[in-house]
């Protein structure tokens, strides 16, 4: 497909990446530590800090790590939402050579505990709004160091003071936690200051995250990404920005959470390649307040999912905002929908672009270049150095125009899944990953999605996966059997829709969705339960979802 991504489209584009181009992701921030030292890496809250403080502060808390008795290779957790904290924390768990887990702060204990356990992570940065969902569960994991911080912790001195005084005592949004031992987040950096930082040698083949997701189906597996995986990812999609990125000009607006894939990439690591501020984005629900902030700065790049594009375009002032300086807007993680891409244009004069990827990947497999003259309503063509097949139920392929599972090869293709080789080789055979997805090519190159061959569900561009819904709900001693599906919803996409066949009687729906609350993260929690006889099987007593589905 790379043939025909030059003939149809940009002939300046390369079909082939050096994925060897950077030893690591570490060499990237390096090298743009050293060339953009002067200019602003994050912007929150009103606070800003440079590339130089970036530098300074990520050498001083991988210092702190290193001299904490942690070694390279181990695993270090972050939990929390967009704050400067979190690329402070990022670059210096990578400077120290460790490696990265992405932590959703909204987890529930009994996620937590999985993920921390199944990534055996020995420290965990975390925002104490979140301190007692740890709490609860840090006895059950290898954790050893918790450093904790406040929303406002970057915050120059007086706001700092006032606003996590706020948070805390009068909007009350710091349950109580019992963390013995817990240091300040603040307090390693400082000491990390007068501690000698060692650069460890660091390769390709090192991890660099722990990403976790459901793959395709299943229970939470951690993708394991080497650093290889990303420089390759980085390049590729340098490789379609490269005419219309300008190094060190632009300013990203950053509203997905950091911890997501889609952010990570897009708009963490890619930008601070190339020189540019990241605007993050701490409550992006707080829509009013989200526009108010992106017409204090003159964005040029914003990334989201399909709900989110919605939200901004239904959002009173968004109209008013001064869109002269935007170069593109991305959307992946979840169907764009055409309504609004077509508002999008209307409203911003520019094209809603759309990309496809998966955790796996890092997670660019496709995506429009910024110069598509209209919307098509296709996730693009494949990135440089990467492979992609549309195959039938037997693996063989299907010809142009067909409908096949999409299977994709390249550079940016995860290691396998940690502590689980059956999965891996079941997701990866002969280096091809099988997605999950079923697509169709037209003529001129470019994919289009048609469902997903596997039973996830899609809430606002996250993955449900309905064996965890289903033992939730079998956890309720009102519950004999249940079946989770996706049914679609205008404003998420989907929606969790539970179908059981009771235990008891007077089990109600409401019932069965607070006892879900109190196990799964809000997007998880099923917002229809529907009781029904029997479920639909096949003769070896396999639940048909799908028969549910129609």
């Amino acid at each position: 497909m790379e043939k025909i991504w030059l003939e149809n489209y940009d002939s300046s584009v390369p079909a082939e990446i050096n994925p060897e181009q950077y030893s690591s992701i570490v060499d990237i921030f390096e090298q743009s530590i050293e060339k953009y030292s002067t200019n602003t890496s994050y912007i929150n809250m009103g606070k800003s800090i440079s590339f130089a403080e970036l530098d300074a502060l990520s050498q001083n808390f991988a210092a702190y790590l290193q001299n904490a008795g942690l070694q390279k290779g181990d695993a270090v957790a972050i939990m929390m939402p967009n704050l400067i904290q979190y690329p402070v924390a990022l670059f210096g768990i990578l400077r120290a050579g460790m490696i990265v887990v992405n932590v959703n702060p909204l987890y529930t204990p009994r996620e937590l505990q999985h993920q921390l356990s199944d990534s055996n992570t020995k420290a965990i940065v975390i925002v104490e709004n979140f301190a007692c969902t740890l709490s609860e569960v840090i006895k059950e994991t290898a954790v050893e160091k918790v450093l904790l911080t406040s929303l406002g912790d970057m915050l120059s001195p007086i706001k700092r003071l006032f606003t996590n005084f706020a948070i805390k005592h009068v909007k009350k949004l710091v349950p109580e936690y019992d963390l013995p031992g817990a240091e300040r987040f603040l307090t390693a950096i400082k000491t990390g200051s007068s501690q000698t930082y060692t650069r460890p040698e660091i390769t390709g083949k090192d991890l660099a995250f722990l990403q976790y997701t459901g793959g395709t189906t299943g229970v939470s597996k951690g993708a394991m990404l080497s650093h290889r995986n990303l420089v390759a990812s980085l390049e590729q999609t340098s490789s379609i920005l490269e005419n219309v990125i300008d190094p060190g000009e632009e300013l990203v607006v950053t509203a997905l959470p950091l911890y997501h894939i889609f952010a990570l990439q897009g708009n963490c690591l890619t930008f601070i390649k190339y020189g540019c501020p990241n605007l993050l984005i701490t409550n992006p629900r707080d829509m009013e307040g989200f526009v108010a902030e992106m017409a204090k700065y003159p964005f040029t790049v914003l990334t989201g999912v399909n709900t989110l594009f919605n939200s901004l375009l239904n959002t009173p002032g968004f109209s008013d905002l001064d869109f002269s300086r935007m170069k593109f807007a991305l959307g992946g993680g979840a169907a764009v929908q055409k309504p609004v891409a077509e508002k999008w244009q209307e409203t911003t004069g520019l094209i809603l672009l759309e990309g496809y990827g998966l955790t796996e990947c890092c997670p660019t497999v496709t995506v429009n270049p910024p110069e598509l003259p209209a919307y098509k309503g296709s996730i693009g063509m494949p990135v440089p150095s990467t492979e992609i097949k549309l195959v039938d139920d037997e693996g063989n392929e299907v010809a142009l125009g067909e409908a096949g599972e999409m299977h994709v090869r390249g550079p940016q293709v995860m290691q396998g899944y940690l502590n689980r080789p059956e999965a891996s080789a079941e997701m990866i055979v002969d280096g091809w990953l099988a997605t999950g997805d079923i697509a169709t090519c037209d003529k001129d190159g470019f994919f289009y999605i048609v469902d997903r061959k596997k039973d996830m569900i899609l809430v606002s561009g996250f993955n449900v996966f309905p064996n965890e819904i289903e033992e939730v709900a079998a956890m309720h001693e009102g519950v004999l059997e249940a079946a989770a599906i996706g049914v679609p919803h205008e404003v998420s996409g989907e929606i969790v829709k539970l179908v059981v066949v009771r235990k008891k009687e007077d089990l109600t729906e409401k019932e069965l969705i607070a006892h879900c609350r109190q196990h799964l993260t809000g997007y998880k929690i099923p917002k229809k339960v529907e009781f029904i006889a029997e479920l639909p099987k096949s003769n070896v007593g396999k639940i048909l979802r799908r028969e549910l589905r129609t």
